[in-house]
Protein backbone atom coordinates (compact mmCIF):
# COMPACT_ATOMS: atom_id res chain seq x y z
CA UNK A 1 0.00 0.00 0.00
CA UNK A 2 3.15 2.50 0.50
CA UNK A 3 6.30 2.75 -1.49
CA UNK A 4 8.38 0.22 -1.05
CA UNK A 5 11.73 2.63 -1.92
CA UNK A 6 10.95 4.74 0.54
CA UNK A 7 10.79 2.75 4.33
CA UNK A 8 8.76 4.32 7.01
CA UNK A 9 10.46 3.87 10.00
CA UNK A 10 7.08 3.85 11.90
CA UNK A 11 5.35 0.95 10.77
CA UNK A 12 6.60 -2.46 11.29
CA UNK A 13 6.37 -5.11 8.76
CA UNK A 14 5.77 -7.83 11.70
CA UNK A 15 3.51 -5.84 13.54
CA UNK A 16 1.19 -4.49 10.59
CA UNK A 17 1.21 -8.57 9.93
CA UNK A 18 0.64 -9.76 13.46
CA UNK A 19 -2.54 -7.36 13.57
CA UNK A 20 -3.58 -7.37 10.39
CA UNK A 21 -5.80 -10.26 10.94
CA UNK A 22 -7.59 -8.25 13.25
CA UNK A 23 -10.70 -5.66 12.13
CA UNK A 24 -11.06 -2.17 13.16
CA UNK A 25 -14.52 -2.40 14.24
CA UNK A 26 -17.02 0.30 14.62
CA UNK A 27 -18.96 0.61 18.48
CA UNK A 28 -22.09 2.60 17.21
CA UNK A 29 -23.15 2.72 13.78
CA UNK A 30 -21.51 4.23 10.65
CA UNK A 31 -22.29 6.52 8.33
CA UNK A 32 -19.93 5.77 5.19
CA UNK A 33 -20.79 5.94 1.70
CA UNK A 34 -20.21 2.23 0.10
CA UNK A 35 -20.94 -0.99 1.83
CA UNK A 36 -18.66 -2.54 4.43
CA UNK A 37 -18.42 -4.06 7.48
CA UNK A 38 -19.85 -1.49 9.89
CA UNK A 39 -22.93 -1.12 10.78
CA UNK A 40 -25.16 1.07 9.49
CA UNK A 41 -27.88 3.66 11.03
CA UNK A 42 -29.81 3.28 8.10
CA UNK A 43 -31.64 0.22 7.17
CA UNK A 44 -30.68 -2.20 3.72
CA UNK A 45 -31.00 -5.40 1.95
CA UNK A 46 -28.66 -7.57 3.96
CA UNK A 47 -29.40 -11.09 5.43
CA UNK A 48 -29.25 -9.73 8.52
CA UNK A 49 -33.00 -9.11 9.76
CA UNK A 50 -33.32 -6.27 11.98
CA UNK A 51 -37.54 -5.64 12.33
CA UNK A 52 -40.92 -5.23 10.83
CA UNK A 53 -42.61 -2.07 9.85
CA UNK A 54 -45.78 -1.25 8.40
CA UNK A 55 -46.10 -1.29 4.79
CA UNK A 56 -46.36 2.68 3.35
CA UNK A 57 -47.23 3.05 -0.81
CA UNK A 58 -43.73 3.27 -2.83
CA UNK A 59 -42.24 0.76 -0.83
CA UNK A 60 -40.20 -2.30 -2.89
CA UNK A 61 -42.95 -5.24 -3.17
CA UNK A 62 -40.29 -7.99 -3.16
CA UNK A 63 -39.65 -7.40 0.60
CA UNK A 64 -43.23 -8.04 1.51
CA UNK A 65 -43.84 -10.64 4.23
CA UNK A 66 -46.62 -12.48 2.78
CA UNK A 67 -46.65 -14.98 6.08
CA UNK A 68 -47.19 -12.23 8.38
CA UNK A 69 -50.01 -11.19 6.10
CA UNK A 70 -51.65 -14.35 6.10
CA UNK A 71 -51.66 -14.10 10.11
CA UNK A 72 -52.78 -10.43 10.51
CA UNK A 73 -54.34 -9.53 7.33
CA UNK A 74 -51.69 -6.78 7.43
CA UNK A 75 -48.99 -5.89 5.06
CA UNK A 76 -45.87 -5.87 6.84
CA UNK A 77 -42.05 -4.91 5.25
CA UNK A 78 -39.04 -6.77 6.83
CA UNK A 79 -36.23 -4.39 7.36
CA UNK A 80 -32.54 -5.44 7.98
CA UNK A 81 -29.30 -4.59 9.19
CA UNK A 82 -27.38 -2.26 6.31
CA UNK A 83 -23.44 -2.42 6.78
CA UNK A 84 -21.57 0.27 5.28
CA UNK A 85 -17.88 1.54 5.74
CA UNK A 86 -16.79 3.87 8.65
CA UNK A 87 -14.13 7.32 7.97
CA UNK A 88 -11.77 6.90 10.52
CA UNK A 89 -10.13 10.14 11.51
CA UNK A 90 -7.43 10.14 13.35
CA UNK A 91 -6.20 13.17 15.39
CA UNK A 92 -2.53 13.71 16.71
CA UNK A 93 -1.63 16.20 18.88
CA UNK A 94 1.90 18.17 17.65
CA UNK A 95 2.27 20.48 20.39
CA UNK A 96 5.51 21.15 21.85
CA UNK A 97 5.13 18.58 24.85
CA UNK A 98 4.86 15.63 22.45
CA UNK A 99 8.48 15.89 21.78
CA UNK A 100 9.16 14.91 25.38
CA UNK A 101 10.78 11.20 26.23
CA UNK A 102 12.72 8.84 28.29
CA UNK A 103 11.73 5.23 27.02
CA UNK A 104 15.18 4.15 24.95
CA UNK A 105 13.75 2.53 21.70
CA UNK A 106 14.74 -1.77 21.57
CA UNK A 107 17.41 -1.58 18.93
CA UNK A 108 19.81 -4.54 17.99
CA UNK A 109 22.84 -2.03 17.93
CA UNK A 110 23.38 -0.13 20.96
CA UNK A 111 25.11 2.67 19.18
CA UNK A 112 21.46 2.81 16.94
CA UNK A 113 19.30 3.67 20.26
CA UNK A 114 17.73 6.32 20.70
CA UNK A 115 15.25 7.90 22.97
CA UNK A 116 11.13 7.37 21.76
CA UNK A 117 9.20 10.68 21.87
CA UNK A 118 5.60 10.93 22.66
CA UNK A 119 5.32 12.32 19.37
CA UNK A 120 7.25 9.23 17.93
CA UNK A 121 5.11 6.86 19.72
CA UNK A 122 1.84 8.42 18.30
CA UNK A 123 2.87 8.51 14.74
CA UNK A 124 3.50 4.61 14.76
CA UNK A 125 -0.09 4.18 16.34
CA UNK A 126 -1.91 6.72 14.09
CA UNK A 127 0.19 4.66 10.80
CA UNK A 128 -0.90 1.41 12.07
CA UNK A 129 -4.40 2.25 12.58
CA UNK A 130 -4.62 3.95 9.35
CA UNK A 131 -2.91 1.05 7.52
CA UNK A 132 -5.61 -1.79 8.69
CA UNK A 133 -8.67 0.32 8.27
CA UNK A 134 -7.49 1.60 4.50
CA UNK A 135 -6.75 -2.57 4.15
CA UNK A 136 -10.69 -3.46 5.27
CA UNK A 137 -11.85 -0.81 2.47
CA UNK A 138 -12.32 1.98 5.39
CA UNK A 139 -11.75 5.58 4.55
CA UNK A 140 -8.71 7.33 6.96
CA UNK A 141 -7.89 11.13 7.43
CA UNK A 142 -5.65 12.88 9.39
CA UNK A 143 -5.53 15.99 11.29
CA UNK A 144 -2.10 17.25 13.19
CA UNK A 145 -3.30 19.57 16.40
CA UNK A 146 -1.71 22.01 18.50
CA UNK A 147 -2.64 26.09 18.87
CA UNK A 148 -4.58 24.75 15.79
CA UNK A 149 -5.37 22.49 13.00
CA UNK A 150 -1.58 22.05 11.60
CA UNK A 151 -2.68 20.34 9.05
CA UNK A 152 -5.23 18.26 7.54
CA UNK A 153 -6.37 15.42 5.16
CA UNK A 154 -9.77 14.73 4.61
CA UNK A 155 -10.83 11.10 4.54
CA UNK A 156 -10.42 9.07 1.76
CA UNK A 157 -10.45 5.50 0.60
CA UNK A 158 -7.71 4.56 -1.61
CA UNK A 159 -4.17 3.43 -0.96
CA UNK A 160 -2.47 6.74 -2.67
CA UNK A 161 -4.32 8.87 -0.10
CA UNK A 162 -2.63 6.53 2.83
CA UNK A 163 0.81 7.53 1.82
CA UNK A 164 0.03 11.34 1.71
CA UNK A 165 -0.88 10.37 5.25
CA UNK A 166 2.45 8.79 5.96
CA UNK A 167 4.40 11.67 4.49
CA UNK A 168 2.59 14.12 6.52
CA UNK A 169 3.31 11.52 9.69
CA UNK A 170 7.10 11.34 9.01
CA UNK A 171 7.44 15.55 8.46
CA UNK A 172 5.73 16.86 11.54
CA UNK A 173 7.46 17.78 14.39
CA UNK A 174 5.86 18.65 18.02
CA UNK A 175 5.74 22.92 18.86
CA UNK A 176 4.03 25.80 20.35
CA UNK A 177 0.91 25.12 22.89
CA UNK A 178 -1.92 23.24 22.86
CA UNK A 179 -5.54 24.62 22.35
CA UNK A 180 -7.04 20.58 22.14
CA UNK A 181 -10.42 21.89 23.62
CA UNK A 182 -11.20 24.07 21.03
CA UNK A 183 -9.39 22.14 18.13
CA UNK A 184 -11.69 19.44 19.37
CA UNK A 185 -14.66 21.67 19.27
CA UNK A 186 -13.81 22.37 15.97
CA UNK A 187 -13.56 18.87 14.84
CA UNK A 188 -16.80 17.43 16.11
CA UNK A 189 -18.59 20.27 13.89
CA UNK A 190 -16.70 20.42 10.90
CA UNK A 191 -16.45 16.29 10.66
CA UNK A 192 -19.47 14.88 9.14
CA UNK A 193 -21.55 12.79 11.46
CA UNK A 194 -21.08 9.07 12.07
CA UNK A 195 -17.14 8.99 12.03
CA UNK A 196 -14.79 6.95 14.15
CA UNK A 197 -12.77 9.75 15.84
CA UNK A 198 -9.33 9.01 17.64
CA UNK A 199 -7.51 11.11 19.57
CA UNK A 200 -3.45 10.75 20.56
CA UNK A 201 -1.82 13.09 23.14
CA UNK A 202 -0.42 13.56 26.53
CA UNK A 203 -4.13 15.70 27.34
CA UNK A 204 -1.82 18.13 28.92
CA UNK A 205 -5.88 20.08 29.76
CA UNK A 206 -7.91 20.41 32.77
CA UNK A 207 -10.22 17.60 31.98
CA UNK A 208 -12.80 19.21 33.31
CA UNK A 209 -12.62 21.51 30.13
CA UNK A 210 -12.24 18.11 28.19
CA UNK A 211 -15.81 16.96 28.94
CA UNK A 212 -17.37 19.36 26.84
CA UNK A 213 -15.71 18.31 24.24
CA UNK A 214 -16.44 14.89 24.62
CA UNK A 215 -19.91 15.45 25.01
CA UNK A 216 -19.84 17.68 21.99
CA UNK A 217 -18.17 14.59 19.94
CA UNK A 218 -20.81 12.00 21.46
CA UNK A 219 -23.17 14.49 20.49
CA UNK A 220 -22.65 14.75 16.72
CA UNK A 221 -22.67 10.84 16.74
CA UNK A 222 -18.73 10.51 16.65
CA UNK A 223 -17.19 7.26 18.08
CA UNK A 224 -14.76 8.74 20.12
CA UNK A 225 -11.67 6.83 21.18
CA UNK A 226 -8.25 8.17 22.68
CA UNK A 227 -4.72 6.90 23.45
CA UNK A 228 -3.50 9.10 26.89
CA UNK A 229 0.74 8.78 26.47
CA UNK A 230 2.22 8.92 29.28
CA UNK A 231 6.21 8.87 30.12
CA UNK A 232 7.57 6.27 32.64
CA UNK A 233 9.53 8.93 34.00
CA UNK A 234 5.73 11.43 33.98
CA UNK A 235 4.40 8.55 36.54
CA UNK A 236 7.04 7.33 38.48
CA UNK A 237 9.18 11.12 39.11
CA UNK A 238 12.49 9.30 39.84
CA UNK A 239 14.48 12.15 39.64
CA UNK A 240 17.70 11.68 41.91
CA UNK A 241 19.24 15.14 41.96
CA UNK A 242 18.36 18.73 41.41
CA UNK A 243 16.49 18.78 37.93
CA UNK A 244 15.51 22.19 35.94
CA UNK A 245 11.65 21.45 34.38
CA UNK A 246 10.93 23.30 31.32
CA UNK A 247 7.85 23.73 29.78
CA UNK A 248 8.25 22.27 26.51
CA UNK A 249 5.02 24.54 25.08
CA UNK A 250 6.60 27.75 25.96
CA UNK A 251 6.57 28.73 29.55
CA UNK A 252 8.98 29.46 32.31
CA UNK A 253 11.68 26.59 33.36
CA UNK A 254 11.71 25.74 37.21
CA UNK A 255 14.78 24.39 39.15
CA UNK A 256 13.88 22.11 42.34
CA UNK A 257 14.52 19.39 44.17
CA UNK A 258 12.88 16.71 43.35
CA UNK A 259 12.48 14.95 46.60
CA UNK A 260 11.02 18.00 48.41
CA UNK A 261 8.00 18.55 45.85
CA UNK A 262 7.73 14.67 44.94
CA UNK A 263 4.46 13.88 47.42
CA UNK A 264 2.90 17.13 45.83
CA UNK A 265 3.48 16.38 42.29
CA UNK A 266 2.15 12.35 42.86
CA UNK A 267 -0.95 13.52 44.61
CA UNK A 268 -2.07 15.90 41.72
CA UNK A 269 -1.30 13.56 39.14
CA UNK A 270 -3.30 10.66 41.02
CA UNK A 271 -5.93 13.17 41.39
CA UNK A 272 -6.05 14.39 37.37
CA UNK A 273 -5.45 10.61 36.59
CA UNK A 274 -9.32 10.17 38.47
CA UNK A 275 -10.66 13.04 36.68
CA UNK A 276 -10.03 11.73 33.48
CA UNK A 277 -11.03 8.48 34.49
CA UNK A 278 -14.49 9.70 36.04
CA UNK A 279 -15.04 12.05 32.86
CA UNK A 280 -14.13 9.45 30.01
CA UNK A 281 -16.44 6.56 32.03
CA UNK A 282 -19.09 9.51 32.01
CA UNK A 283 -19.17 10.09 28.48
CA UNK A 284 -18.63 6.91 27.29
CA UNK A 285 -14.91 7.54 25.85
CA UNK A 286 -12.95 4.79 24.35
CA UNK A 287 -9.81 5.55 26.88
CA UNK A 288 -6.94 4.04 26.48
CA UNK A 289 -3.90 5.16 28.83
CA UNK A 290 -0.48 4.43 27.95
CA UNK A 291 2.62 4.11 29.20
CA UNK A 292 5.66 4.25 26.63
CA UNK A 293 7.54 1.83 28.12
CA UNK A 294 4.77 -1.22 26.36
CA UNK A 295 4.74 -1.93 23.38
CA UNK A 296 2.35 0.04 20.69
CA UNK A 297 1.90 -3.35 19.26
CA UNK A 298 0.48 -4.46 22.82
CA UNK A 299 -1.57 -1.49 22.97
CA UNK A 300 -3.14 -1.50 19.79
CA UNK A 301 -4.07 -5.56 20.12
CA UNK A 302 -5.65 -4.69 23.55
CA UNK A 303 -7.55 -1.63 21.19
CA UNK A 304 -8.34 -3.35 18.85
CA UNK A 305 -9.76 -6.71 21.38
CA UNK A 306 -11.78 -4.20 22.60
CA UNK A 307 -13.56 -3.14 19.73
CA UNK A 308 -14.46 -6.41 18.36
CA UNK A 309 -15.91 -7.93 21.61
CA UNK A 310 -17.80 -4.94 22.39
CA UNK A 311 -19.58 -5.42 18.41
CA UNK A 312 -20.57 -9.11 19.49
CA UNK A 313 -22.19 -7.99 22.70
CA UNK A 314 -24.24 -4.98 21.15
Amino acid sequence: MWNQQQPRDFLDPAVLAALGGMPLMARRPMRGSVSGMHTSPTRGSSVEFAQYRKYVPGDDLRRLDWRAHGRSDRYYVKEFEADTNLRCCLVVDTSGSMEFGTVAEKASDAVTKKTLTKLQYARRLAATIGYLAVGQGDAVGLSCVAGGIVKHLPALRNPSHLRAIFDILEEIRGQGETHLVEVLHELAETTRQGAMIIVMSDFFVDPDLLRGCFEHIRFRKHDLSLFHLLDPMELSFSFGRPTRFLDMEGGTAIFAEPSEIADRYHQALQQYLENMQEIVTQTGVDYHRVSMDESYQDVLTRFLTRRATARKVR
